[in-house]
Formats: C-alpha cells, structure tokens, sequence
C-alpha cells in the first residue's frame, strides 16, 4: 500500500535550549583533563579534543552537525555513534537533569559531555575511543525534514558511519551505543549494513514502532509517540507526524514496515541488554534479540531501570571488553562470555543476576499450562472438566476477573509466558482486553519492585497508575480481541505473534480463542507464595512514562472469559525444572 507522510512545521524551537553546549558554534577546542562542564558533574581525567558542530553531508546533499570526542595525540581510535533526535547537549538541559535526578542518579558519576542516554566521553576517550554525538536530520541546525524511525534514517546513520570511518583520527572502526532511542537507531542502522560498523550495544530499545510504540496489541496507545513528536524532534523544518499516521492507517502496511527493522539483514557482533520491567521496551529488546541475524550475539538481562544500568561502574567496563574485543582486536576472551546473562527477580530484596546459560529461555525451562478453573478462580494444573464462564461489566470499577496459583516450592520462572483465552463480549462486537501476572506473597499482597535509586514519596506517588518503567509489577500483555490473527510465520507456541492486518469483530454469541504474549519472566517463587492472573477491561499499569497521556480501551457491555471443558484457558509459564536454573 502506498502512503504519503504527514508532516506539520514544527516551531517550538529556541536555538540553545537544549543543553550547555547547544549554541551552533562550529570549531574545535581542547578540554584539559580536569575540566568540568557545570557544578555537580564529573572532571575529565585525560586530554580531549571536542570538534564542535561539524558538517556531515548526506547522499542526498542534506547536511547534518555532529559533535565528535575523542583522544589528543595522533593515534588512530574507534568511534561509537550515538544516534537520536534528543539534542547533541540535552544531557545538561534542565529538564533532562531534574528527571535523572528525581529516579536518583549522581550527575557527578559523568561528565555532563554525553548525549542523553549515551556513551560518556570522558570515559571512552580516556580507554582510547572517540564518541559522536550527532543531530540527525532535520533536528536543531541540521538540515532536511524529521523522520521517526524507518529507512530514512538508517540510511542517514549509514553516511556518518562511513563519514567517520574515512577520517583522519579514525581507525576505521565504528560501533553504536545507547539506550531507548539510541538502541531503536542501532536495529535500524545495523540493518542496512553499513562496511564499517563493527558492533552495536543496544540496550533497552522497542524495535517494532507500531508494536511496540503507537498500536501494542492492536490498540491505539500514542501517548509515548505524542511526547517524542512534540519535544524530541525540534528543528528549523518540518516534522513527521506519526500521530496522524496513527489514525491513517490503523493496520499494518508499508509504512508501519518501514519502520520495522529487517531483522535479518543484522550481522555484527551485538551485546543487548534487556530487562523484564520496561513496559516500554522490554518486549521489543527480546524480539530483536531472537530474531537478528548475528553469529556472534549476546543477552544481558538485568533488574533495575536502563539509565542506572548503562552507566553502573561495572557494566560500563563489560561493555569496554566487548567494544575492546571487536574494534580494536584485542585477544582479551570476551568469547567466553556467556551467550545469556538473566536474572531472576524476588521482589523482596534477593535478586538473583547475571545468572550463566547458553540461550533463553535457559535450557531446563518447560512451558507448564496452568487452567483457569471460574469456579474457584484458581490456575490448576488441569483443566477443569465443567465449562464455567466467568462475566464482568467492562464500563464498572474494577471491571477485571483473577485467578490465583499457590505453589508449595520453591519454583523459579524463567522464559516468555502467555495466555491463552477464550472470551466472548456481550452488548460488544469488540473487547481491549489487558492481561497481568502478579506475585503475591504468602498471605495475598501483591509484590512490586522499585528499577530506579529513589523511592521517595514523590515517586511513590508517581508510580502509583503510572510511570510503569520505575515500578515493576508484574508481566504484562494486551490485545484487542477483533486483531487476534496469528502471523503463523512468526508465532510460536512460547509467543505468539499478531499479524495486525486486519480487523475480525466479535459476531453474537461468538466465542473467540485468543492468544496474548506477556513480557519475558525471570521470577522466583518461595514456598507458600502464590501467582495472580488478572484480566481487566482497563491498563492496571497506568503510562510508560511521568506526565504521559495513557492508553484509554474501547470497551463497552460484558466480557465473558471462558473455563473448562471445550473452552479450557490457560495461562502458560515457563517453569525451570533445573535445580541451578541453567
């Protein structure tokens, strides 16, 4: 199908407002170690050379500024890009250092040089790489029109790669590094296979826009996309608007498949990091992770928030090893690192991290059906033989229907858990359906976990419905009942995978047998504690994101789940069955 973008002019932007170093002032300076960019960050402890605003031409003769770090002296070093629409210097933008302020992070621990959410200079350039930091197309000075994600802009990122390949401080060595943004730029740059990209570090970053950004489970969900669109993409031109493209075109087609990476077509040696509590991006990280093409591949799945993780001391020089190893050469055994690295969450204070195995879900792993019984709302281990159908008014409060599991063992789960329904509307032709598994402890109150430093009231409050990736509270999934077509291609009975092609409302008194994919688990279950299946009419999650506009369902009359006999639901674990998890 063909389309045309909508774009709209964008004018909200104030050349400088973006961070310390945003004023256009193209030239090259020298920071001295010791040099400090504000109050309350970090020193540099070695000699950098800062080429500032730099012009890049692209193969369409669009120019775009980059910012370049990297060592003094003559030595010819790697460089990592890290590709985002957020601003060269928003690190230091206000904004920007109240939100990692208020989750907890010490500014002092960098040098304020970084790009949101991207590799720190002064770190790199003292282990001898060079970073860029560039403003894509269309964004501050850089010329041309904003694009979100797609082709465009991995072909974009491609021309900076070889751009710096080619020069002079450079060994011809270029990887990627960074988070959210910056990790969804390296599924759709690594995709066109750019010579000289070496290795990507993607960590924490959605790869499917319409999956996981705009449509997830087949319903509209554009609060996230609103907020990059209206404060991400500030420029002298026009902008992409997605949100239109929302409404345009509800169902998957070409455009939506632009912005798709061709997962196939990545090669290079990658280091992903994941976790199981990012409502943002943790489906999108693992589906990249499957499903690239890359011998030489590994999985760190961690148990905190992104942020505190990418720039955590230790992992910082994990990550070194790896960038030492494929842009440098060096023989330092990174290929003894465990293809897998999971953890496994308690959510009492005992997590369990950087458990070894060679895949995931680590071998030992046995997907186990636990039926619904409406009766007793209860998850047994067979499926009860009397058909009992469990209603709820999807418009009242709470409007949801649960099912509980108590296990008598310790039982640790660790893989891609999913439901399996079958449901039916009542006064509907259609039902947005939302799907959570909670643990409970032994006496039925739900367990949550922290992923970020501060617990403070403030962010009590703000987790409270909301802002879902600083609280983890349990794998989630959603779907609206008439996307429920299988992609038989890239399903499997572990995750299912919807085609989004089409729309298959609920004719009366039909009953419809449904499948949801809930985000990977890794969780460890004590004797006597119990398991939650909730579904619910509405998102018992709440937003991504603080002052983010949540998903609203488009529910209305009953919804019917199904038990027992010839409609036998079920909620699928991945139970391991190996006493040392792998």
């Amino acid at each position: 199908m063909s389309h045309e973008k909508s774009l709209f002019e964008a004018s909200h932007y104030v050349p400088g407002s973006n961070g310390l170093l945003s004023p256009f002032e193209p030239g090259t300076r020298n920071l001295p170690a010791g040099y400090q960019l504000a109050p309350g960050f970090g020193f540099l402890s070695t000699d950098i050379v800062f080429e500032k605003d730099v012009a890049v031409t692209l193969r369409d003769g669009v120019t775009i500024y980059v910012d370049v770090f990297r060592p003094a002296g003559d030595e010819k070093v790697p460089v990592i890009v890290a590709w985002s629409p957020y601003g060269k210097s928003q690190r230091t933008a206000p904004g920007v250092v109240g939100l990692l302020t208020m989750i907890g992070l010490d500014s002092s621990k960098v040098s304020g040089l970084e790009k949101f959410e991207g590799p720190d200079p002064a770190y790199w350039c003292a282990q001898g790489y060079a970073i860029c930091n560039p403003d894509p197309r269309g964004i501050a000075e850089s010329e041309g029109d904003s694009a979100m994600f797609g082709r465009q802009e991995g072909n974009d990122c491609y021309d900076l790669i070889e751009w710096l390949a080619d020069q002079d401080w450079c060994s011809g060595k270029v990887a990627m590094s960074g988070t959210s943004y910056l990790a969804v730029a390296q599924w759709i740059t690594a995709a066109e296979q750019p010579p000289h990209l070496a290795a990507i570090n993607p960590v924490e970053g959605f790869s499917d826009v319409y999956r996981d950004l705009v449509m997830r489970g087949g319903m509209p969900d554009t609060g996230f996309a609103e907020r990059l669109q209206l404060y991400s993409y500030a420029g002298k031109n026009k902008r992409e608007d997605i949100l239109a493209e929302v409404e345009r075109y509800p169902l998957v087609n070409d455009l939506w498949d632009d912005k798709t990476p061709r997962f196939e077509k990545i090669s290079v040696p990658a280091y992903v990091v994941a976790s199981y509590s990012s409502t943002l991006h943790t489906k999108g990280t693992f589906r990249a992770w499957r499903r690239i093409s890359s011998e030489e591949k590994w999985l760190r799945i961690h148990d905190n928030q992104e942020w505190p993780d990418y720039y955590d001391e230790a992992n910082v020089e994990d990550l070194r090893r790896f960038f030492d190893r494929y842009l440098k050469g060096a023989d330092n055994g990174w290929e003894r690192t465990p293809p897998v690295r999971y953890s496994v969450l308690d959510l009492e204070g005992g997590n369990r991290v950087n458990q070894p195995a060679s895949e995931f879900p680590p071998a030992g792993a046995v997907d186990t059906k636990y039926y619904l019984h409406g009766l007793r709302r209860t998850l047994n281990a067979e499926p009860p033989s009397q058909e009992v159908a469990v209603a709820y008014d999807a418009e009242s409060n709470p409007g949801l229907v649960s099912f509980t599991v108590r296990f008598p063992e310790e039982t640790v789960l660790v893989g891609y858990p999913k439901a399996r329904l079958w449901v039916e509307a009542k006064g509907a032709d259609d039902m947005d359906l939302f799907v959570l598994v909670q643990k409970l402890d032994a006496y039925g109150t739900h367990l949550q976990e922290f992923t970020i430093p501060n617990q403070n009231a403030m962010v009590q409050d703000l987790t409270e419905r909301g802002a879902s990736v600083l609280r983890y509270k349990g794998s989630d999934g959603r779907l609206r009942v008439s996307a429920r077509h299988l992609d038989k291609a890239l399903s499997t009975d572990a995750v299912p995978a919807h085609s989004f092609d089409r729309v298959e409302k609920l004719q009366p008194g039909e009953i419809a047998d449904i499948e949801i994919d809930l985000a990977p688990v890794g969780l460890v279950l004590y004797p006597g504690q119990q398991l939650r299946l909730v579904v619910s009419a509405h998102n018992p999650l709440g937003a991504h994101m603080p002052a983010t506009r949540d998903c609203i369902p488009q529910n209305n009359g009953t919804h019917v789940i199904h038990t027992g006999g010839n409609h036998a639901s079920y909620l699928q674990l991945p139970v391991l069955r190996s006493a040392n998890g792998g």
